[in-house]
């Protein structure tokens, strides 16, 4: 049930790449695409916990677009990088990054359709390594998509406000050649999902009456191919809105949701352990009947209050009861300037891997900062600022590992960008926790049903053009992740990295980079690695 949520916070952020659909742009948009080429020598050298030293070449192709004016805008960027290693140390591989979130209207100020996109990496499994760059040879990490595309409508009709979406998502993760955390048991992995959303509202606003009001309606269901899981959601909801100042107002609604997801057991072996595949999936047993992983069926309700003394501040905060316990939504914007934001989103949702990261892609502005782009990486895992005095969000939450379990999701995630001249900067922050609903499954020896985990994150990006045609960017990046699982070890993950960038000419670009990151299993030696990078682009 994503409605409620939306309502209230802006929490995550989302991303988009997928089917860019423009119309005949106007003769006042202003569109800028540029496609380009690219090829760098890495080298990356352990410093504790081994001493392997790696040099690997890459080739990259990609693309950077803007689309601002008209009834289309949005940004996208995508690459794709081969990596051909030096020697039997290292594999060849492919990498694929992108990011992407456009909006184009169909009936101007009416009718739009949005769509997004992400490409990036994320951890397999939360106990096990982490490491914060993607260079050399990197374990416990798989290549994730996500797409979404649907039309929204909002308008007003004899004074009603009328609003309607849909929204088609789907989410992809690669498995990896897997390798056990020991002593553990075997958890499972997300495969791929396909979801359905779609939401209806009718309401008035407080000036025609002493109070404003809202009926709202959702339906979502999703399909995963892991263990043939299934999650339906439906409910009602209706609100009210009770100004008392012009700048204050009280909120109250109630509504009634009924969720059900449910999955096939796994085939166990003589010991209660599921079978896995090659790739680490457990292997679906096709003559188990279906069980309940969750089934939550009755009222929910929730009081708070706004704050919005200008255009440029919003404060919202509710305490209600949901899922069966007390439950705490809120969300903060304030924008300083033109080009400047902070945002605050607390949030608390029972969803899974592929709703939560479709949900951060949705959430995201139709612009965002090409600095969040690290050149030793590549990724699009982390705090991404927005652009045009839009905060942005945060993926760290639906990244922080991969699960094939239902769980109920709640944290709380902070961020601000800010540009001023030829600087700009980026901070963001927070506390995520999953608690997993899983079903009994007959003769198993462990079920992740009730385990709780953790992880807090943070990030800080600056950027500094140093003249016309140079710039330098720095970034520094931690995370603790806590698995909940008994005896499972804490991993702390932190890194920097550094790169400059100088143009010559039209066309023709380097980029020399630097970082260094480390990362610790409790019970186990840590890991600190350093890599540097050189490069070349050729932009068309």
């Amino acid at each position: 049930m994503k409605l409620h949520l939306k309502q209230i916070l802006k929490a995550s952020v989302c991303v988009g790449a997928g089917a860019l659909m423009v119309a005949p742009v106007a003769a006042s948009a202003k569109v800028e695409v540029t496609p380009y080429l690219e090829a760098a020598q890495v080298l990356s050298a352990e410093l504790k916990g081994g001493d392997e030293v790696l040099t690997y070449s890459t080739v990259a192709a990609g693309v950077d677009a803007t689309f601002e004016g008209g009834r289309t805008t949005g940004q996208v960027s995508y690459r794709y990088e081969r990596r051909f290693g030096w020697g039997n140390s290292l594999d060849d591989g492919d990498i694929h990054s992108g990011l992407a979130r456009v909006s184009h209207e169909l009936v101007r100020n009416t009718l739009a359709l949005e769509a997004g996109a992400i490409a990036t990496r994320s951890r397999s499994d939360i106990r096990g390594a982490a490491p914060s760059l993607d260079v050399g040879n990197v374990d416990n990490v798989t290549q994730v998509y996500s797409i979404f595309a649907g039309p929204s409508l909002q308008t007003n009709v004899s004074g009603l406000d009328v609003a309607a979406s849909y929204r088609l998502g789907y989410t992809m993760a690669e498995a990896n050649d897997f390798v056990p955390v020991a002593g553990q048991p075997q958890l499972d992995s997300f495969d791929d999902s396909v979801a359905h959303v779609a939401s209806a509202s009718v309401g008035m606003s407080p000036d025609r009456l002493p109070f404003g009001w809202k009926v709202s309606g959702v339906y979502e269901r999703e399909d995963a191919g892991q263990l043939d899981q299934r999650f339906e959601a439906k409910g009602v909801r209706g609100e009210v809105i009770y100004p008392v100042t012009p700048t204050v107002a009280l909120l109250g609604g109630v509504g009634y949701e009924d969720i059900k997801a449910s999955e096939r057991a796994p085939v166990l072996d003589a010991a209660g352990n599921p079978t896995v595949d090659s790739k680490g999936r457990f292997i679906t047993d096709p003559t188990s009947p279906r069980l309940a992983s969750y089934d939550f069926d009755g009222l929910y309700w929730d009081v708070g209050v706004a704050w919005k003394p200008s255009n440029r501040t919003n404060l919202e905060a509710h305490v209600g009861r949901r899922y069966g316990s007390m439950s705490y939504t809120g969300s903060f914007t304030w924008q300083p300037s033109s080009s400047s934001a902070f945002q605050v989103g607390i949030y608390d949702q029972v969803e899974t891997f592929g709703q939560q990261l479709t949900d951060s892609l949705s959430d995201l502005p139709t612009r965002f900062s090409g600095n969040n782009r690290n050149p030793l990486g590549n990724n699009f895992s982390g705090c991404v600022a927005g652009g045009g005095g839009q905060a942005g969000g945060c993926f760290n939450p639906a990244l922080q590992s991969l699960s094939g379990s239902v769980y109920r999701s709640r944290g709380v995630g902070i961020l601000y960008s800010a540009s001023r001249g030829p600087l700009s900067t980026g901070v963001g922050f927070g506390y995520a926790q999953r608690t997993f609903k899983a079903p009994t499954v007959p003769g198993a020896v462990f079920t992740i049903n009730g385990v709780k985990d953790e992880s807090w994150y943070g990030q800080g990006n600056v950027a500094y053009q140093i003249d016309a045609k140079s710039t330098i960017d720095a970034s520094v990046f931690a995370s603790l992740y806590d698995s909940g699982i008994l005896n499972a070890p804490d991993v702390l993950s932190t890194g920097a990295t550094s790169s400059y960038n100088r143009r010559f000419g039209r066309n023709l670009s380097a980029t020399a980079a630097v970082g260094l990151y480390s990362y610790r299993v409790d019970g186990e030696e840590g890991e600190l690695n350093a890599s540097a990078l050189v490069g070349m682009r050729y932009s068309f």
